[in-house]
């Protein structure tokens, strides 16, 4: 099927912004251009694009199902201009990474210090998202590379993956506000409130699936998206947080690891790389930084 491209590059700038208008504004074309592409491009592909109305648009199933194609190939052109242009000057390029705040913070951070030092001159950019959500951020080529917990439902092996962490998940409370025992089962802590991330997270879904193996539904009390304050909240006493270890200061007074009689298995932090986007210089320099921890 012979299609201009500039069809598929007003079609990404409606779709993007579900305006007419303001892909006009983006595309520096009148809105009755971009609305004549998009009338031109359904007469090509035979099918609506977008549901329109006097108050929204709106994409079609087929205009969705064009999307998930389109953005990643749209991505895909603008890092290759990107890396053009960076190889006639810094010769490394932009770094840009997907990861939690809860990564960034305990972890990445460091090596993000180490980097900077080693290339002063190379912009860096995080972008934060939950690990699950950093993996459609990586298929769309949004960002370079990422580093996400794992397990990690939508990553599969397709992914150039590095493990760089290991880490144990932990219950842990204020043993001033509830009569804890030394060691304690998944049944007898479902019976407390439970105070954990939010669904949609690596971290939501080890814990109900771990529930789920010794066939019991897990309900929390809270649900939040930041660890830090998960951990505040159990210092005060409004239930049993479940939070990576890493997050715990070695010096808390206030809170204890609860001792669970079921087996509590590992994870990992992993760093991924999307094999069918070429890497540019300094997403290579940085993978390499990073260290190789066997699973």
């Amino acid at each position: 099927m012979d299609i201009n491209y500039e069809l598929y590059k007003v079609f990404y700038y409606v779709a993007s912004s579900l305006s007419f208008s303001e892909a006009s504004k983006q595309l520096f074309i009148s809105q009755s251009a971009v609305s004549q592409s998009i009338k031109t491009l359904e007469k090509k592909l035979e099918q609506p694009l977008f549901i329109r109305s006097t108050k929204k648009v709106q994409l079609t199933p087929a205009g969705k199902m064009l999307l998930k194609h389109i953005e990643p190939a749209m991505n895909l052109i603008r890092r290759g201009e990107s890396q053009l242009l960076d190889s006639q000057s810094l010769g490394l390029g932009q770094l840009h990474i997907g990861a939690s705040d809860t990564i960034c913070r305990y972890f990445l951070v460091p090596y993000l210090k180490q980097f900077h030092k080693r290339f002063p001159k190379v912009p860096i950019k995080v972008t934060n998202a939950t690990s699950v959500a950093c993996v459609d951020l990586l298929e769309q080529g949004k960002v370079d590379m990422i580093v996400t917990n794992f397990p990690n439902s939508r990553l599969n092996s397709s992914y150039i993956q590095k493990t760089v962490h290991t880490f144990q998940d932990v219950f842990i409370a204020n043993p001033a506000y509830f009569d804890l025992h030394a060691e304690m089962s998944l049944a007898e802590l479902n019976q407390q409130p439970i105070l954990m991330l939010e669904r949609k997270c690596t971290t939501s879904e080890f814990l109900h699936n771990l529930f789920l193996q010794h066939q019991m539904e897990l309900i929390p009390e809270v649900e939040l998206s930041s660890n830090d304050l998960l951990i505040d909240l159990a210092r005060i006493g409004l239930g049993i947080a479940f939070v990576p270890d890493f997050c715990l200061s070695p010096d808390e007074k206030d809170l204890i690891r609860i001792h669970i009689s079921e087996n509590m298995p590992g994870r990992q932090i992993v760093a991924a790389m999307n094999p069918s986007i070429p890497a540019n210089g300094s997403t290579m320099e940085f993978m390499n930084l990073l260290p190789e921890i066997s699973r």
